[in-house]
């Protein structure tokens, strides 16, 4: 007889998680098999993840993760180099950016959107607090997105503008929530779905960023159909395992110019000759988007040639 039960992980935290089956939630406890032979991997169950758990035991024993469809994860920290999955399973990744309070920054953007390509996981832009931008940075903004080929969301959640847009985009599938402290993922969900009753932090003044509110992955159901995962604010996002010949293709305005390159396998950051660098330099590609690209391209290879003259620098890629 199995006594074993399929379900999905709802949270994760420390080493128990709330999974749920059959509409039934309970605690579980990963089996210490489960961290064995993880080789580089920080973490044996993240949330979204099809576990198969033991029905004896108080709590009930997590015997096994199903294969996953797919998976987004960073580098754990700074000091430690193992990859951290965040979450499993997903259809789409909606990473919420603030226009103003904390400000829009391309850097943690783009490396998010970069783990998105690497990854295979479709992801939307969101723009919110478009009542406090000041003129042309809504537009400037989508437009270096555009031609990212990344679909753009303006919002407010205060005034309630873009949420029909914003529910089109999560009805009926299961969406990952990502983005800086204080960008107004809780309250764009809270405005969506009115009983989650998420913790909406304030802005800090002095450090003009956000307040950490949510403090664990943890995934809601939505009554339009679907669910979403509200992740916690986000400060610094390193990509794992990335080479440095793949790094180029996680930025697809490149293509356009990059076969004009002198050199087939151009890193875009010395050579002589470079079409990526000659568009940049043009006005054809954003200079925010090269600037990400050399500082990820850096940390993959900090022994990669200095970048070519009057590169942008990777500080100028905070706006607002």
């Amino acid at each position: 007889m199995d006594n074993t039960r399929e379900a999905r992980v709802i949270r994760v935290e420390a080493k128990v998680c709330l999974v749920e089956a059959d509409g039934e939630r309970f605690l579980a406890t990963p089996r210490g098999q489960l961290f064995e032979g993880l080789a580089g991997t920080k973490n044996p169950v993240a949330v979204g993840d099809r576990v198969r758990v033991s029905l004896h035991g108080d709590p009930v024993a997590i015997e096994e993760v199903l294969p996953r469809s797919n998976h987004l994860s960073r580098v754990a920290s700074s000091h430690d180099p193992r990859e951290q999955v965040l979450v499993a399973n997903v259809d789409q990744l909606v990473l919420v950016g603030s226009l103003s309070r904390p400000g829009f920054s391309s850097n943690r953007t783009d490396r998010i959107l970069a783990a998105c390509a690497w990854h295979e996981i479709p992801a939307v832009l969101v723009l919110n607090k478009t009542d406090l931008a000041r003129d042309g940075d809504l537009d400037a903004i989508r437009d270096t997105y555009a031609a990212a080929q990344v679909r753009v969301l303006p919002t407010c959640a205060t005034e309630g503008h873009g949420l029909e847009a914003l529910a089109d985009t999560l009805k009926d599938k299961v969406t990952v929530l990502y983005g800086a402290s204080g960008a107004g993922k809780s309250t764009l969900l809270n405005a969506l779905q009115p009983g989650l009753n998420l913790k909406v932090g304030k802005t800090s003044k002095y450090w003009k960023s956000g307040k950490h509110t949510t403090t664990f992955s943890e995934l809601h159901a939505l009554d339009m159909g679907g669910f979403v995962i509200d992740t916690p604010g986000v400060r610094v996002f390193r990509l794992h395992d990335i080479s440095r010949a793949a790094l180029p293709d996680l930025f697809p305005e490149f293509s356009a110019f990059e076969s004009n390159c002198r050199y087939q396998d151009c890193s875009h950051n010395h050579e002589p000759g470079c079409a990526v660098w000659d568009a940049v330099d043009s006005g054809a590609l954003p200079p925010t988007r090269y600037a990400s690209y050399l500082e990820l391209l850096e940390e993959i290879d900090p022994d990669a040639a200095p970048p070519l003259p009057d590169a942008p620098a990777p500080d100028a890629q905070e706006n607002g």
